[in-house]
């Protein structure tokens, strides 16, 4: 196609199929599928690759900060934003090293200032409230693998995705010790069936091994000795769980409780701040989280509660 006239979204076909999709991970290629579908396409699609204008992308991106969410008309989120901006730029830069483009103009764009969703916890309170009602429904219900991950993941700041692929060969009962090796996602077959699709965890430093402390082991073991799956957390059957069926069960005990709704990814930012607010130190918190770098976790999670705030200032001001 070098010399010939290229349609900009001619091009994100080739690039997405023949450099995407080769060497990412499923759902990033999935991601950059949908945002190429819904929003590069329709707007830029047409327009031959040579003549998309600098300054109309730039206004198209930065639009996105006032009604970029195509179904409510609201700002889209800051990784939305970042998301379309990281295939503007790489897409360019792909045709530009290969000579499909004259020239690069990716690096002329620019990344609206966008601000990141705060950081969301439970209180000591809320979370004390939460495990209280869990090792109540334990003696009722039989339903022990499914809320216990909600304790599980409050004591080790597991991903979602990441506790619900986790297996029973991944826990190391003699040393003390869990292995996070993979993450999961809700997807289905060729038949339109459910299927729990299992993946290479987010990033390299999510592949991490968790000490685990003994009150955890403890649940753990009784939870393999009722376990009718090889996954950790299962139905009462044995069958495997789905995200969303996770996330409901989790919102429902909110719901039940009383305590205002928060994303499941808020038990992942409490035991950051519990460990924050007993004094574990960055790198080790930052390894326990599976984050590239301790730099990553401190502009996460330097903040503390506010209840915790006033016990400092008492300590301080004694």
């Amino acid at each position: 196609m070098r010399g010939e006239k290229l349609l900009y979204g001619e091009w994100l076909e080739i690039w997405l199929e023949d450099y995407v999709r080769p060497v990412e991970k499923e759902r990033t290629y999935n991601n950059y599928k949908d945002v190429i579908r819904l929003r590069l396409k329709p707007v830029f699609g047409n327009c031959e690759i040579n003549a998309l204008d600098v300054g109309e992308i730039q206004h198209y991106i930065t639009g996105l900060l006032e009604s970029g969410n195509l179904r409510t008309g609201k700002p889209l989120s800051a990784n939305s934003i970042r998301l379309i901006f990281s295939v503007f730029r790489n897409s360019l830069r792909r045709a530009y090293n290969i000579g499909y483009a004259e020239r690069y103009i990716g690096d002329k764009l620019e990344l609206p200032k966008v601000t990141s969703e705060e950081v969301v916890c439970f209180t000591e309170s809320e979370q004390k409230r939460i495990e209280e009602e869990i090792a109540r429904l334990l003696k009722k219900k039989s339903c022990r693998h499914k809320l216990n991950g909600i304790v599980i993941c409050l004591h080790t700041g597991l991903r979602i995705g990441e506790l619900l692929a986790l297996e029973w060969d991944d826990i190391d009962f003699e040393n003390a010790l869990m292995t996070i090796s993979k993450t999961c996602r809700d997807g289905k077959d060729e038949n339109g069936n459910y299927k729990k699709i299992v993946d290479r965890p987010k990033t390299y430093s999510s592949r991490r091994v968790i000490p685990l402390p003994n009150s955890l082991l403890e649940l753990l073991r009784e939870m393999k000795a009722e376990s009718k799956s090889n996954f950790v957390i299962s139905d009462a059957k044995g069958n495997t769980v789905r995200v969303r069926s996770f996330q409901r069960s989790y919102e429902l005990l909110l719901k039940r409780l009383g305590i205002p709704h928060k994303k499941f990814h808020a038990l992942r930012h409490t035991f950051a701040t519990r460990a924050n607010e007993r004094a574990m130190d960055d790198k080790t918190l930052s390894e326990v989280l599976g984050h590239k770098s301790p730099v990553i976790t401190l502009r996460l999670y330097v903040h503390s509660l506010l209840d915790h705030k006033r016990k400092m200032m008492e300590i301080v001001n004694g």
